[in-house]
């Protein structure tokens, strides 16, 4: 196969002028690390129409948007063909939303190579009727847990491609600190798990809730439950301000659960664990529960500490452990860092997915 000219499609744009989320954030790094190795477009909506360059990554946003069922995370577009047209090579990043499904069909019909990321979420869709799966020359699976509760483990298109980090600018910043007390960042969500969080601080640790709010009533309820606690809520940090909290944390928490302190059930909370990853490449260790793609993440008792889910005293449990052996926090530290740079870079993805955009596709 010749170099390929690949294009990324992603319902939303990452950051202020779209969506501050993981799957918008995946599919814009992928895009950005690929594109200094082969021609990439990263193809999107948005309310106004344009074209900009992020260094070698071309970025075009497609205008005449609709949203499909009046689904804000399903938008389609009359120009979205003419966007894939240079393309030999189209990954789709969610699909089970109309884009994508149309994506595909037209890939398939014109003889373009077509895969699809499946990173949680979804809307309206001819999936819901028929199934998709073969449309798509590969599945390409953040996670070994991805693959396995989409139902693709032995699917011979389904690949594990994993996530990464920009493993400079998350980076430690000389030797490990630790003095900045408990960490946690990402979407301030039930499913988050935030509450056994707060119910396992010991009274004389700080914790640093980092994350826009999506549900005022767990944000309300979260906030009772730090009162007479040192807790600290930023809903405004950005890239540096969450660095400089990576680098002097005690450790990054991810305490998912798959059933929230409302009794509501989410079957998939974390495909990866990105903020987890983050704080890693920055040289602290990793705080997680058992729950979904997050065991692959932090190897337990060497990159830190994986505990059970909605288990409050066994997060508090594992937090004495990293504020009270110092010597073995920063080497499980160091270690999670080590782990990121050998498993865990773009480079990395980039490569994987080069590899299986040039296999020869299977018949169908």
């Amino acid at each position: 196969m010749s170099e390929p000219r690949v294009v990324h499609l992603v319902p939303a744009l990452f950051g202020p002028r779209g969506v501050v989320g993981g799957a918008e954030r995946y599919a814009y790094e992928l895009a950005r690390a690929m594109a200094p190795q082969v021609s990439t477009k990263l193809v999107t909506f948005g309310g106004e129409r344009g074209s900009e360059w992020d260094g070698s990554l071309a970025i075009q946003i497609l205008g005449k948007v609709r949203r499909v069922r009046g689904q804000s995370n399903n938008p389609i577009s009359s120009e979205l063909i003419g966007a894939l047209r240079g393309a030999s090579v189209v990954h789709c990043h969610q699909q089970h939303v109309l884009a994508s499904s149309v994506a595909a069909a037209y890939c398939r019909l014109t003889g373009r190579k077509v895969f699809v990321s499946d990173l949680g979420g979804g809307g309206w869709d001819v999936s819901a009727y028929v199934s998709t799966d073969r449309w798509y020359h590969g599945h390409l699976h953040i996670s070994e847990y991805s693959r396995r509760v989409f139902g693709h483990e032995r699917n011979q298109r389904a690949h594990v491609i994993l996530g990464g980090v920009d493993t400079e600018k998350f980076s430690p910043l000389g030797s490990y600190n630790g003095t900045g007390g408990v960490l946690y960042v990402g979407r301030i969500l039930p499913h988050k798990g935030i509450n056994y969080l707060i119910e396992a601080m010991p009274d004389d640790m700080q914790l640093t809730i980092i994350g826009r709010s999506d549900d005022e009533r767990f944000l309300g309820d979260l906030e009772k439950l730090a009162a007479e606690k040192q807790i600290q809520f930023n809903h405004d940090a950005d890239d540096a301000d969450i660095v400089q909290a990576y680098r002097k944390a005690l450790c990054i928490v991810l305490p998912s659960v798959y059933e929230t302190m409302y009794g509501e059930r989410t079957a998939v909370p974390e495909l990866l664990g990105q903020t987890l990853l983050e704080g890693m490449a920055c040289g602290i260790p990793g705080l997680c529960t058992e729950v979904a793609s997050m065991p692959e993440v932090v190897e337990h008792d060497v990159a830190g500490l994986v505990v059970p889910p909605n288990d409050a005293p066994a997060l508090n449990a594992a937090l004495l452990q990293l504020q009270h052996d110092k010597q073995r926090t920063a080497e499980m530290g160091a270690a999670a860092r080590e782990l990121v740079l050998n498993k865990f870079t773009w480079t990395r993805v980039v490569r994987r997915c080069l590899e299986i955009y040039g296999a020869e596709p299977e018949t169908s």
